[in-house]
């Protein structure tokens, strides 16, 4: 499956819960927590973790597109 993230930093709010679901998928920025995109195009075997990423994103920053739409 291939799936493309894409993420607002400008919205981040430096929670980090992406990094506790993804760590193979994001980082934070020491000086500020602001999110850090690591795989825009990860491996399908990713997408379950980034849509439990997704989700757990309190600023609601991280989208995830399956295809031609987006899922979540």
């Amino acid at each position: 499956m291939k799936f493309r993230i894409r993420i607002d930093e400008s919205l981040c709010i430096g929670a980090g819960r992406c990094v506790v679901q993804a760590p193979e998928l994001f980082d934070q920025r020491e000086e500020d927590g602001i999110v850090i995109l690591l795989q825009e195009t990860p491996d399908g075997a990713l997408y379950d973790r980034a849509i439990r990423a997704a989700a757990q994103c309190p600023a609601r920053v991280i989208e995830i597109e399956s295809g031609d739409k987006p899922a979540g």
